[in-house]
């Protein structure tokens, strides 16, 4: 497949204007300043380059701030615009720019400046190239259903699900929402190549009402329109945020959202990856907590720009550099694995879906069997991906025309994974990205044996729960009274008493007392085969000394 840019495998229709030709120059190119030097910008005053969301963030995380925060020193770009080159975008992570010139001269004149250190061309096209559609929009067409057949929600969720019950149902994110956690005070931002119909579909109607379309950005074009020429982004969007009753309710519908661009939909350049990086600076410093990109980059127009199996090593793609930047902010980046699976000479995941951070999303049908096009791995680097799977075969989603309906491909399961990941850190807000990440993944129905067709599996948002819920409650280590390890596990468990503890009973979560050991000295070996009969779930050890009491929960999975 020659270009494997938006990763899904559905048809939707877009409008070509009669002036989209032009939007595409002949000559982009990347300038990379060699520093930051006498910057008008400090790390010690994060507020002129960061929101206050932005630095809460790192605050939270204990990330501090550093020199990859800090602009591209304004002096370097106004040298480079003085040459009478077209500033593009900016990347404050690379230190760099991307520039539009036709003029040999002008690239003459940058490359003399004393604080560039190189120029690299990224695109050289006529400007009466044919523009064509991406070629994995051949194969499928949405499927629209009729909202009258969609009434199957239960009174006792809090939502009617409509089309999207089972693809939130297969995570085990209901009760999540049950319990509050529907994404609300959760900023996602959303990098994609089009919001076509998203100020007009029903489907949003409650993000618009309620202000939560925070704001958009084109990073194709300086000043573009987002809810132009695709509407890939908008079914994507939907996954998410979608909220209507019967037809369909996204898996974090209270959240807030960022619609970014630095996408164009009709050809492949490698001025894509740097953009893709500009967009996430831009998302990490308006403060979105989670990067959802249903984008992924293997091969280009030009050849000479052809990724390779080696470059998927977390290290050498710029968009896998720039989305490990992203996580070490940390916003937890969501993004498709990629839908080259069938492809015999190149099955494997493409950038940034390869970066060491990135949560990696895989696709699977309705009953958890790994679509065929999903991507697998490994990385070059030997490392497991994709990181887990979501329902990316059949995903209920928004069509056209204020429609609801079902797509295929890991574009779809990486939202769906993201929206839920936003309500699982909204419930448990002390957490780190990584930290969440790891909780998902650990709560996974292929933990104990990860391979590099499903990853870790298909997660268990509650389990996750769980799990992060015991992180947060451990106990002092100089005050505790019982270590438990490993936790989760499967089939044995360690346990560490203090000196002077007497008794350990265990219960379920309804509270039902199901063993007990008085301790005179014996070791528990007892508990241990106990433990190997227990069923996969959530229960609670409870210890004593002669002043105290002390719980932890723990995972049998």
């Amino acid at each position: 497949m020659k270009k494997l840019i938006f990763l899904s495998v559905i048809i939707f229709f877009i409008t070509i204007e009669s002036n989209l030709i032009g939007q595409i120059a002949p000559d982009r190119y990347y300038v990379q300043f060699t520093d930051k030097n006498n910057s008008p910008y400090s790390i010690d005053n994060p507020s002129a380059f960061l929101t206050e969301r932005a630095i809460e963030r790192r605050q939270n995380q204990q990330i501090p701030i550093q020199d990859n925060d800090l602009p591209v020193n304004p002096q370097y770009l106004s040298g480079v615009m003085a040459t009478g080159a077209n500033l593009l975008f900016q990347t404050r992570w690379l230190n760099g720019v991307t520039i539009e010139t036709s003029d040999q001269s002008v690239l003459d004149e940058i490359n003399a400046l004393p604080y560039v250190a190189s120029i690299r061309g990224l695109v050289e096209q006529p400007l009466n190239q044919q523009i064509k559609e991406k070629d994995f929009f051949a194969n499928e067409s949405i499927q629209s259903v009729l909202a009258e057949n969609l009434k199957n929600g239960s009174s006792v969720n809090v939502y009617n699900y409509g089309l999207g019950l089972d693809q939130i149902t297969q995570i085990n994110g209901v009760p999540l929402h049950n319990l509050g956690y529907k994404g609300e005070g959760m900023v996602i931002a959303i990098l994609d190549g089009g919001f076509s119909e998203v100020p007009t579909h029903i489907a949003f109607d409650s993000l618009w009402a309620e202000n939560r379309i925070l704001g958009t950005k084109d990073f194709n074009e300086p000043g573009g329109d987002v809810f132009t020429e695709s509407y890939h982004g908008t079914a994507v969007l939907s996954t998410i945020g979608s909220n209507v009753a019967g037809q369909l309710v996204g898996t974090a519908p209270r959240a807030s959202f960022w619609l970014l661009r630095p996408e164009y939909v009709f050809t492949e350049n490698l001025i894509e990856e740097y953009h893709w990086v500009s967009a996430a600076e831009f998302a990490d410093s308006v403060g979105a907590d989670v990067i959802n990109s249903s984008l992924g980059y293997i091969t280009f127009d030009l050849p000479q720009h052809d990724h390779t199996y080696e470059d998927m090593n977390g290290s050498t793609c710029i968009v896998t550099i720039g989305a490990d930047i992203a996580s070490s902010k940390g916003v937890l980046v969501v993004n498709s694995a990629g839908n080259s699976g069938g492809n015999v000479s190149f099955p494997y995941v493409g950038a940034p879906a390869d970066g060491f951070d990135v949560f990696s999303i895989g696709a699977v049908s309705a009953d958890g069997v790994r679509a065929a096009f999903s991507s697998i791995g490994p990385t070059y680097d030997d490392r497991i991906k994709p990181d887990v799977m979501g329902r990316g075969f059949g995903t209920a989603l928004a069509s056209s025309n204020n429609s609801f309906g079902n797509g295929s491909g890991t574009s779809f399961s990486s939202p769906v994974i993201a929206g839920m990941s936003a309500c699982l850190w909204q419930a448990n807000p002390t957490m780190t990205n990584l930290q969440i990440k790891d909780a998902i993944k650990q709560s996974a129905d292929r933990a104990t044996s990860p391979d590099v067709f499903y990853g870790f599996g298909i997660p268990d948002y509650m389990l996750a729960h769980s799990i992060l819920t015991i992180i947060d409650q451990q106990p002092d280590v100089e005050k505790s009274l019982v270590k438990v390890y490993p936790n989760p596990s499967s089939s044995f468990i360690t346990i560490e008493l203090g000196e002077e503890v007497n008794g350990l009973s265990i219960y379920d979560l309804n509270g039902r007392l199901l063993f007990e050991l008085i301790r005179n000295g014996i070791v528990l070996t007892s508990f241990e085969s106990f433990y190997y009969t227990l069923k996969s779930g959530v229960y609670v050890i409870k210890v004593t000394d002669k002043s105290q009491v002390q719980t932890v929960k723990i995972i049998k999975q």
